[in-house]
Parts: C-alpha cells; structure tokens; sequence
C-alpha cells in the first residue's frame, strides 16, 4: 500500500463532540523489562537525547487541558525512568488532571510513592508478567516479582487508589486464578485480565502468544467463578482477545473522538500502535498546537467518523457501534488499513484470523514448541537481571 491510496479516503472532521478526555503521555521508550508482547515499536532508537523535555511535556499537558482532557496517563516504557516525573505530576495535577501512573514498579520506591502522592497522583497502575516469581521473571525478564509485591502493598498502605494489570497469553492464561487471589490479598482496588492485543513484538511473536479458544474460555470461567464466590469490593475486568470475539472493538472509542497519545518524540497519535500505518503525516507537537493537531490534522482526521469506510463496513448497520474496529490491526494483517478489521466475522479478510487460531490449536494439540519468543531487547532478555540491578542502571 502506498500513501495515495490512504489519503484518497474522504476525511472526517473533528466537532464539538470530539474531545480527547484521555491523553496518553509516552514519557520515554526506556525500560528495564523485555516483555514479548511490548506495544512500543518494534525499531527503537537507543537515545533518549530525542525525548521531550520536561517544559515541552508541560506545554503539551496545558494545550490538552484546554482542548478537554481530563484523564492523564504516564506511561512509556518505563515512566520512572525520567528524573522529572514528580515535577510532572505535580504541575498536571494543579492544572485539574487526574493523573495515573502506568509502571512495572520496577524502579519504585517508598520514598517516590510519598513524594507522588504530595505531588497529586490520583491512582497508580502496576503490571505483573506472571503470578509468581518464576513466571514473571520469564515473561518480563527481571526478578522483580518481590519488588512488584512489596511496592504494590506500600501504594495502598499510603493510600494511593492501585489497580493491577495481568497480561495474559498462552505462557500465563492458567494462572488467572492465582492472579486475582494474589490480588485480592494485595488489597488492589481493581483488577485488568488483559488478554495480549496482537501489534507490534506481539505480532511478532503471535505463534508463542496466542491462546487456545478452550484456553480463553478456562480463562473467563476462572474469572466469573471468582466474582461470584469471593466477598470482595475488588473490581475485575477480563478483556477478551480480540481473535475469538468475532466482532471487532470500537478501538479508542474511535479514531480521533476520545483518546490522543503522544510518544516520547512529541509525535500526536490517535492511539498509541497508529504509527505503523505508512502514508499518514502524524504532526509533532514541537511544530503544531494540540489544538490544530486534534481538529485539523490529517492524520487526525481519516478515519473519523464513517465515510472512510469501505464495503461491507459502508453499509453494515453496526458501523456507528464498532466505528469499523482496529486501523492499525487492519493495515498488520491485510495491508490496507482502510479494509475491514480482519477480527469481523463479516470481514472478506476473517480468514487470516482463522488460520492464526488454526495455528494455535495445532500448537496446543501436538504440544509442539512454536516459535521462541523474541523479547524486546533479545540480548538483555537471555539474562535475567535482579530489580536492585536495574534501578541503578
């Protein structure tokens, strides 16, 4: 595919419905874990002398402030890496964000906990590779499961509201009940089951990843038997993958209506995978406003709304419901992201998912080795480094 062919597709445009009440702050690509399924880009450069600076964050976060946005994620990589993310905090909550930090925990400490909750953070999200040492360290790549627990238990014993994210995939999926026992035993406010979406090193190693339609099932079985036989104020979400669910998701709740992302380099995404679609211009906030970037850019603008689309999503009733599912997983897999989501059962494209799903039964069932996961830094990924390691590097 080449760029004509998406900038022949008739643009949407932004209205006063459309505003971004999330914005995702990318603070850095940096981090210490090696995940396989990481969502950062697959090519990443290894300086960070590109990064925003800290006034530069400041300015993007005042311009989404007073285009609407009231939810700030800070997230990366790895978010504690930057030196300045307590002066972060603090300027975006005295602007009225509410502010949540997205971390492995890796690199946390009790006196940085204090120091953000003085500063105004509203809630922090830790993620875990695993539910037990062993497991989270092959996934994630550092022995950092102790750390994980113990600064998950400071942040609630401080009394920041915490939730917990669980990425699963076939490595890990059978561990969702030690998942939310673990948990609950926390004293976490809420629980993310989030089945790995498949872009970037998931992709890549999609054959090592993608569950089993029974294991997917055991899964959510797990999960509402939890629900229903645990006395627990603990709030659980199981996120399905996206290859069993048939119909696809209304990805970001829409291209350019709810969610704005910008990446370390100041680069304005639509969401945070956008950047793999080739022959879109995405505008950088060092050269154009927030507001300009939402309302007028062209990235921002081509798959707004629905006259984008082509058949059958052109006159399928549920168009307006599903705003034609995921772009970014559309152009991976078909390479035009102007087709219909794959993920749609009604998509001409449907039997690319079915031959991954094939792929994963046959896997299962021959108990055959797929592919060795390609983790995200493949030399740091054979070595396992202890999380005290890490937060001195």
């Amino acid at each position: 595919m080449n760029g004509s062919s998406v900038r022949g597709i008739e643009p949407g445009s932004a209205d006063a419905r459309h505003i971004p009440m999330w914005l995702l702050a990318e603070l850095t690509y940096a981090c210490p874990l090696q995940c396989p399924y990481c969502s950062n880009p697959l090519q990443l450069s290894t300086s960070r002398k590109r990064e925003l600076s800290t006034r530069e964050w400041l300015r993007v976060f005042r311009e989404g402030r007073r285009l609407g946005a009231v939810q700030l994620g800070l997230s990366g990589g790895e978010p504690l890496v930057r030196q300045d993310l307590e002066e972060l905090i603090r300027e975006a909550s005295d602007m009225g964000f509410y502010c949540n930090l997205i971390t492995s925990a890796v690199g946390l400490t009790r006196d940085k906990i204090s120091a953000f909750r003085e500063a105004g953070l509203n809630h922090i999200q830790i993620s875990f590779q695993g539910s037990d040492r062993e497991s989270n360290a092959r996934f994630g790549g550092s022995d950092s499961f102790n750390h994980k627990l113990a600064m998950t238990e400071e942040v609630v014993r401080q009394g920041i509201p915490c939730g917990l994210n669980f990425v699963l995939h076939r490595g890990n999926i059978h561990q969702v009940a030690d998942f939310l026992v673990l948990a609950q035993s926390l004293g976490a406010e809420f629980v993310e089951l989030a089945n790995t979406q498949y872009y970037a090193w998931a992709l890549h190693n999609r054959d090592g990843l993608l569950p089993t339609l029974e294991q997917v099932r055991a899964a959510e079985a797990a999960t509402e038997h939890f629900r229903q036989h645990r006395e627990t104020a603990m709030r659980v979400l199981f996120v399905a993958p996206d290859y069993y669910e048939g119909r696809p998701k209304k990805c970001c709740n829409g291209w350019g209506t709810t969610f704005l992302s910008i990446n370390p380099y100041g680069d304005a995404l639509p969401c945070q995978s956008a950047g793999v679609i080739p022959g879109l211009d995405f505008p950088n906030v060092r050269e154009m406003s927030l507001q300009d970037i939402w309302r007028h850019s062209d990235a921002f603008n081509h798959f707004r709304g629905t006259a984008w689309m082509k058949q059958p999503c052109a006159s399928c009733p549920e168009r307006e419901r599903d705003a034609g599912g995921c772009r970014c997983q559309t152009y991976l897999l078909t390479g035009d992201p102007a087709n219909a989501d794959p993920v749609c059962g009604l998509s001409p494209h449907h039997h690319l998912i079915e031959r991954a799903v094939s792929r994963a039964e046959r896997f299962a069932a021959e108990q055959e080795p797929p592919q060795r996961l390609v983790f995200r830094n493949p030399a740091n990924g054979r070595k396992i480094a202890s999380a005290k390691e890490i937060s001195k590097a």
